[in-house]
């Protein structure tokens, strides 16, 4: 989809590989990631940070310079007001992408689909919550392949051109194996036959 406004308002990388626990560290805080979302929509500076989010601008400027300390956050850009100067920042990727890793490290990743879920309970009560989980039965190397394209989709919606009113919708996205049963394979199973048939979705909200 194309825009007639860049988002976010300066260049970055697609996709930056994270390995190092100073990375890791900086990266899984709840609060440095509200930061890190706030920046994919333009460059912000410390004070514009620190309005959005209702904290004081010491605070955020600590976390800013972790960012900053762990190259996930650059300066995009400055002006100068009444002769001090303003720094704006920016992200260093769209995206940043968990590489390999020792287990001493994995500890520092929490489990955020907890969190997220919980997010998204006002939009169930709602009923407002678009939702839908499949299964496919692959190997490591399809899932890695089949994530780099849904990687594609995450940054085509993170700039999708900004509403004034709209209202922030979240975009969760999630991978991972299972002990999901499995049909048993059809050549073991002689005989079997029939037709499919297919049904317009009344609510695309609620698919199963």
């Amino acid at each position: 989809m194309s825009t007639s406004q860049q988002v976010p308002d300066y260049e970055l990388d697609d996709v930056r590989i994270v390995t190092s626990t100073q990375e890791l560290k900086a990266m899984f805080d709840s609060f440095r990631g509200t930061l890190l979302e706030l920046l994919l929509e333009r460059a912000a500076s410390v004070q514009e940070l620190a309005s959005a989010v209702k904290r004081p601008k010491s605070t955020v400027a600590y976390h800013v310079d972790l960012l900053t300390d762990a190259g996930m956050l650059k300066v995009v850009r400055t002006r100068t007001i009444r002769g001090q100067e303003e720094r704006f920042y920016g992200r260093t990727a769209r995206v940043f992408y968990v590489g390999q890793i020792t287990p001493e490290q994995t500890e520092l990743i929490p489990n955020r689909m907890a969190e997220w879920a919980a997010e998204a309970a006002p939009a169930h009560i709602d009923d407002n919550l678009r939702a839908i989980k499949r299964y496919a039965w692959i190997d490591d190397a399809d899932a890695e392949e089949f994530y780099r394209r849904v990687l594609h989709l995450v940054n085509e919606f993170a700039q999708l051109p900004r509403r004034n009113p709209g209202k922030a919708h979240a975009f969760m996205v999630a991978l991972y194996p299972t002990e999901y049963p499995r049909l048993p394979d059809p050549q073991d199973q002689p005989g079997l036959s029939g037709s499919v048939e297919t049904h317009s979705v009344a609510n695309p909200k609620h698919v199963r």
